[in-house]
């Protein structure tokens, strides 16, 4: 048990180490240089250790994945559906590491989409993706923007589906309108 809270407690500090003013890519690619981007990594690098996102009211969804790749399991905290702060976005994206936890690869900003006129949000300058119907029971109708922040993407940091994250085979898998 003690090695379990050490392991916990060395996930936290290092999650927390991590320099926040000109963050590197978990791919080792050039630092980000956009401040929205900076500050949008800054605000969710705490959650590469997952209890801290159940803590702040993240709750965990199922896990999308298709063909072109996936998304990982989806934490949803709706407080922040609507959200166009970089510094709060509704979603985590997740992989299973295979041992029983979950590496952060990405965020997500949800906004529900009200109205046949609302205009397709936008945020780091690139439109929305959307609409589309909610993910679970009581989810809206929705524009959504991915952003992999801490798995390189081959199809774009800014790109739905990320084939480099999988789901296990025992996980939910399902398309839920995207």
């Amino acid at each position: 048990m003690i090695a379990r809270h050490a392991g916990a407690a060395l996930a936290l500090v290092s999650a927390l180490a991590v320099p926040s003013s000109v963050p590197a890519h978990a791919t080792g690619r050039a630092p980000f240089t956009d401040p929205q981007l900076i500050t949008a990594y800054s605000a969710t690098v705490q959650y590469r250790y997952a209890p801290l996102a159940t803590a702040d009211g993240y709750e965990p969804h199922l896990c999308l994945a298709r063909s072109q790749g996936g998304m990982g399991f989806h934490y949803f905290n709706e407080s922040r559906f609507g959200s166009l702060d970089p510094a709060k976005p509704a979603g985590l994206l997740y992989e299973d590491t295979g041992n029983g936890e979950r590496r952060l690869v990405g965020v997500e900003w949800v906004v529900p989409a009200t109205g046949k006129n609302m205009e397709r949000p936008r945020l780091f300058g690139h439109g929305f993706q959307g609409p589309m119907p909610g993910h679970y029971p009581g989810m809206p109708t929705h524009y959504d923007l991915h952003v992999w922040l801490y798995k390189k993407n081959p199809s774009g940091l800014f790109a739905q589906w990320n084939p480099n994250v999988k789901c296990p085979s025992s996980a939910m898998r399902g398309s839920a309108g995207r």
